[in-house]
């Protein structure tokens, strides 16, 4: 799911890490701002109304806000220069944070779970709640969904997986409030039993949830592999460069959202050292300008063709 949302608009202009840096921080801030308003009113108007799932909700805005300064802490330290410790850059704070993230989301699906479960064991003992909850959790499913889609299209404009992971966090919430929505419905309509019923339903998309973004981030803190997509554009851009002959294996690592290429480039061998080594930058030139590559290293391979020993290939076109 994160990863096709960041392959759609695969042909979209290109930002800077301070583009954005700054388009993650706007976003983020306004998350936050939606999370404290509706976190502190779900939990005060649960209290009151008696809802447990209305209260789960609450609980489940309120992590956001916790991921949402987890978000802009990563999204700040991931734009650090390149150190001696870290000769590849900070990028990885990203998907420490991805991974941080869910991590959070299945804590709180426990907590929701094991207060469900324990609703559950006394149906006979669960309150009847208030009205007042319903309009408060179709409050919460049009701020959680319209903030969704405004968080989806920044992160995938910037190409953020971060930002995607957050993105879906709101519609997580999204979702658990249309799920509180109709529980409150049933224990209005005389189902008390409804109510415990959408706050486990509500655990159980939790952690599914954080079960995925924190998979998805310790594979990638594993050095995953772009996805085939990515290492075939990448593959077609060396081959289209003036010189080089053929290309083999290619492999690649995330770092962040971007990624480490190391590719393997044919020349002809009748070249001299110098006009294979300008090859050679050609061909990460061109990656870097047209992939989210931060780095690519190349190796050159001297292949027989029936290139006239004297003939040259003229540098000048090469970058």
């Amino acid at each position: 799911m994160k990863n096709a949302a960041l392959q759609e608009d695969s042909e979209d202009v290109e930002f800077t890490s301070a583009e954005r840096a700054r388009a993650a921080q706007k976003s983020t801030w306004i998350s936050v701002v939606v999370n404290i308003l509706l976190s502190t009113t779900q939990i005060s108007v649960g209290i009151f109304s008696k809802s447990q799932a209305l209260i789960a909700d609450g609980v489940h805005s309120l992590s956001d806000l916790i991921a949402d300064f987890v978000v802009l802490f990563a999204s700040h330290h991931s734009q650090k220069d390149a150190d001696e410790d870290h000769p590849y850059g900070h990028q990885r704070f990203e998907t420490a944070a991805s991974m941080v993230l869910g991590g959070l989301l299945l804590a709180v699906a426990f907590g929701m779970l094991w207060s469900a479960f324990e609703k559950l064991k006394a149906p006979h003992e669960i309150p009847s709640v208030h009205s007042i909850a319903l309009w408060v959790a179709a409050l919460a499913l049009v701020a959680k969904e319209t903030l969704f889609r405004y968080m989806l299209s920044i992160a995938k404009a910037v190409k953020s997986s971060m930002l995607v992971a957050n993105a879906w966090h709101a519609r997580s919430d999204a979702a658990s409030s249309l799920v509180v929505a109709v529980g409150i419905i049933g224990n209005l309509l005389g189902y008390p039993i409804l109510d415990p019923i959408a706050a486990l339903i509500v655990g159980l998309m939790v952690g599914k949830m954080g079960w995925e973004f924190g998979s998805d981030a310790f594979h990638d803190l594993m050095d995953r592999s772009a996805n085939d997509q990515e290492v075939n554009a990448i593959t077609e851009t060396l081959l289209q460069t003036p010189g080089v002959l053929g290309v083999h294996d290619v492999r690649t690592r995330k770092m962040g959202d971007m990624i480490l290429v190391d590719a393997h480039i044919e020349v002809d061998a009748f070249l001299s050292v110098e006009t294979g080594h300008d090859i050679g930058l050609a061909a990460r030139h061109a990656v870097m300008q047209r992939h989210r590559v931060l780095n690519l290293l190349t190796h050159i391979d001297p292949v027989p063709s029936k290139t006239d020993p004297k003939a040259t290939v003229k540098t000048s076109a090469l970058v």
